[in-house]
């Protein structure tokens, strides 16, 4: 189990920086991998409820709430939308996303993080 928790806590060092890689399917693959041997299920069984019973987080899961504790952390460097500008909507207590039209900066973590913080229900 000491193993385990080591590769844990490695996998989700930086996590809001590469996770939108194209090399976090095999990441979240090789974690599946690592808790079928780890618990020893039947071959055909789903992984979710394993990741449950170890109360462990998948990788997609761990990139959301890491990036939610950046957003949340660091809320002073970003704008509301009432912020910009003087209309009154529903939206104004969300996050301000920039207008860019660029797949590679609404990959970064800025962005992403406004867009994953602004699907959070206004309760949380």
């Amino acid at each position: 189990m000491v193993y385990f928790s080591y590769f844990h806590s490695i996998m989700s060092y930086g996590i809001i920086f590469w996770s939108n890689s194209h090399h976090s399917v095999n990441i979240f693959k090789i974690q599946k991998r690592i808790i079928q041997i780890i618990t020893n299920p039947n071959r055909y069984d789903t992984c979710h409820p394993l990741f449950k019973q170890l109360r462990i987080l998948p990788l997609p899961s761990q990139y959301i709430f890491s990036i939610l504790l950046f957003v949340i952390t660091n809320k002073k460097l970003f704008q509301l939308n009432s912020q910009v500008h003087n209309i009154h909507t529903r939206y104004n207590d969300n996050l301000h996303l920039p207008s860019i039209g660029l797949t590679l900066v609404q990959k970064g973590v800025a962005y992403s993080g406004c867009k994953i913080y602004n699907h959070l229900p206004p309760q949380i």
